[in-house]
């Protein structure tokens, strides 16, 4: 109980001071964000990886505002939806939801950790939703923004084209009229076997999520390494956490 009451005051601390400096609860700076996100609420590993993924910029650039509704899709361990926990506030929610096949893959240890990080209430406006998009428990409409993070390959590499639309697609559905999907994975390139290397060419997920019935607002260029060549496994040693990466935000009609 004492977490959880320090955890929901932090928040509340954190959206009054970004009130108080000028600004207002409905618009973050990088700098404010930032600063929240430096929080004893977050673990010294979480916050480790703040310098190569720039979660501050990334939510900014997304547009992501305290009291929203945000969807962390393949959430994985919940890295991501811990951020936007912060992005959002009390008065906000986070669903980090799973599908089933990474809910099964690695023996489960990613949703052991999303387990973990939730335990006793510790963040309490994240709602872990297992299948919430297979099984259509992501209500329809109710989502400002959702958000992938370096996963959405996989569903590429794993079942084809057909089922990462299928995913979009339901992802769109979620979504409100005008809401945001930002998506952001590793970057490859004609030639190398990206499956391997764990990349995509950012062309093909333009191509799918264009289908899925998204408008290409913009493209960040936060997460850009142009000395990676692309041509190395994502996870070798050296480039590990500083691939170059394409974040894309598309926008529901």
């Amino acid at each position: 109980m004492t977490t959880h009451l320090n955890t929901v005051r932090t928040l509340m601390i954190m959206v009054c001071t970004l009130v108080l400096s000028g600004g207002t609860a409905n618009a973050w700076t990088v700098d404010d964000l930032s600063s929240a996100l430096s929080n004893a609420t977050r673990s010294a590993p979480d916050m480790a990886r703040d310098e190569a993924r720039k979660p501050a910029a990334v939510l900014v650039f997304a547009g992501v505002e305290p009291g929203m509704s945000v969807l962390d899709v393949m959430s994985a361990g919940g890295w991501y939806s811990e951020v936007l926990a912060t992005a959002v506030g009390p008065d906000g929610t986070v669903y980090a939801e799973n599908p089933a096949w990474l809910i099964e893959a690695m023996e489960g240890r990613v949703v052991k950790a999303l387990a973990s990080r939730l335990a006793d209430n510790r963040l309490p406006n994240v709602v872990r939703v297992d299948e919430g998009l297979d099984k259509g428990t992501i209500a329809a409409g109710s989502i400002d923004i959702a958000l992938t993070a370096l996963n959405m390959h996989d569903t590429f590499d794993r079942f084809g084209r057909n089922a990462t639309l299928e995913q979009m697609s339901q992802i769109y559905t979620a979504l409100k009229p005008g809401g945001i999907f930002i998506l952001i994975d590793h970057s490859g390139k004609a030639g190398p076997n990206n499956k391997q290397l764990h990349r995509i060419e950012q062309h093909i997920m333009e191509g799918i999520a264009l289908e899925a019935g998204f408008t290409l607002e913009a493209k960040g260029q936060m997460l850009k390494h142009p000395e990676d060549d692309l041509t190395k496994m994502v996870f070798a040693k050296g480039l590990r956490g500083n691939t170059d990466r394409f974040v894309l935000k598309l926008r529901k009609h």
